[in-house]
């Protein structure tokens, strides 16, 4: 009798806490709910990019190619051969008459000095620095993070720390200098800014990105090493980026994805670009023949990465079905691997312009139509190969025409020494509508040209 109380009293006990646990277990996770959506509200890692500005060359600083053919040949530093050889490399090239070099360049001997670098450092940075903050009112030591990259120069004091006492920006702030990283660097201070974002909330980062064209020229005879003095000009870019919640709808673009590829494990893709000494001393960066198939190798692993984020699942599909079925088949050409249809993803293309074949090789292994390269190709035409900042150029190129809209996703492909190519993915907050600031914004109305 006592031991059936006691057992009726502990079956009412549980199904007392019982009826008081299920209510208490839903509250419990609704409050953990809400508490988790807050939290990850207020950490948002979002990353916006506010605005960019493109460095615009004076006009008395172009180079038109026979003006480039007379001064190697009056310098007395190429042998005839070498001339010839540029000259070809030129006529194929796709640079135009407008592109530009630094003022040591074009004088005769050319001065190509430690001085000579550094003042086309301040030229190009502290000018596009200056006029993207002028433009938008933000005090200098408002700016919390600070990047800068420029591969074949590096000063001591470092470029960020010559930004740093030229504005005056504050002595807390986060500075990074890189170099070395090559023409897909602008990318990967993109990259560094992103991560920096993650960790410092309610900031705000300048990204420079350029390539210091004064001191690189090179003086021998070795034609793997010409092949970078027609195609490198001076340019570059400064560009603002914010986690900031205010920015969420007053800023042009937000990040979208960012993947970096590093083929440097593979030899043949790490000495494609690569700086050395000639067999006479002299230094020069090499373009070997292997460039071309290194490039495809990184953008077919970039791209094995980035698609998944990308793609609409039937592409996704079609794509993985393709290459089952050439692994089942002994005929590889019979059963082709699917190209997606990259277009289903993304408006527009921003392929880095490092010579016209590396923007036909990426046109014709995507398959994308003529129209889709012509901001690589007027780029390269009217601006040359401006190593990391040429992505910026094309995408200023997409706005003075009046070609981005809202919720229109920009693809940005860079290729660097190392051997590597970074991808950046934005998405337009908003319809861009062409300023003054535009490094295009002069002769816009001429382009596309017709290029021979």
């Amino acid at each position: 009798m006592v031991t059936d109380i006691f057992t009726n009293f502990s079956l009412s006990n549980s199904s007392i806490l019982a009826n008081f646990s299920f209510p208490f277990t839903h509250f419990l996770f609704g409050t953990t709910l809400i508490i988790a959506v807050f939290y990850f509200a207020l950490r948002s890692n979002c990353v916006y990019l506010l605005d960019f500005i493109c460095y615009f060359p004076a006009d008395h600083l172009r180079v038109p190619s026979s003006m480039f053919l007379e001064h190697g040949a009056e310098s007395g530093v190429f042998e005839k051969e070498s001339l010839h050889f540029q000259e070809k490399v030129l006529e194929r090239s796709g640079v135009g008459d407008e592109a530009c070099l630094p003022v040591s360049v074009h004088e005769l001997p050319e001065l190509a000095s430690f001085k000579s670098a550094k003042e086309e450092i301040e030229e190009v940075l502290f000018t596009v620095a200056g006029d993207l903050l002028a433009k938008h009112g933000i005090n200098p030591k408002s700016i919390d993070i600070l990047i800068s990259n420029c591969s074949l120069f590096c000063p001591t004091p470092s470029i960020t720390a010559m930004i740093i006492e030229k504005f005056g920006l504050r002595s807390s702030i986060k500075s990074i200098s890189l170099s070395g990283m090559g023409c897909s660097a602008g990318l990967l201070s993109i990259s560094l800014a992103k991560e920096l974002l993650k960790v410092h909330k309610n900031s705000l980062a300048l990204v420079l990105s350029m390539e210091a064209v004064s001191p690189n020229g090179y003086k021998g005879q070795d034609k793997s090493m010409l092949v970078a003095n027609t195609i490198f000009r001076m340019g570059g870019v400064a560009i603002l980026l914010s986690n900031k919640k205010q920015h969420k709808h007053t800023a042009h673009y937000k990040l979208q994805h960012l993947v970096r590829t590093h083929m440097g494990s593979d030899d043949q893709a790490y000495y494609s670009v690569f700086q050395k000494a000639d067999a006479d001393g002299r230094v020069g960066v090499s373009l070997s023949r292997t460039l071309l198939h290194a490039a495809g190798k990184g953008l077919k692993t970039n791209i094995l990465e980035l698609g998944p984020r990308v793609l609409p699942y039937s592409e996704q599909l079609r794509f993985g079905w393709s290459v089952i079925c050439q692994k089942l088949s002994n005929n590889v050409k019979q059963n082709e691997i699917y190209v997606p249809k990259l277009k289903k993803a993304f408006n527009h293309f921003c392929i880095h312009a490092g010579g016209r074949a590396i923007i036909d090789a990426v046109e014709s292994n995507l398959k994308l139509e003529k129209e889709d390269g012509e901001a690589s190709r007027m780029t390269l035409y009217r601006f040359g190969n401006t190593s990391s900042s040429s992505v910026w150029y094309e995408l200023c190129y997409l706005e003075a025409k009046g070609k981005v809209k809202k919720g229109d996703q920009i693809w940005q492909i860079a290729f660097g020494s190392g051997f590597k190519c970074n991808s950046a993915v934005w998405k337009s907050i908003t319809d861009i509508k062409p300023d003054v600031s535009n490094a295009w914004s002069d002769r816009i109305r001429l382009y596309p040209v017709k290029l021979p």
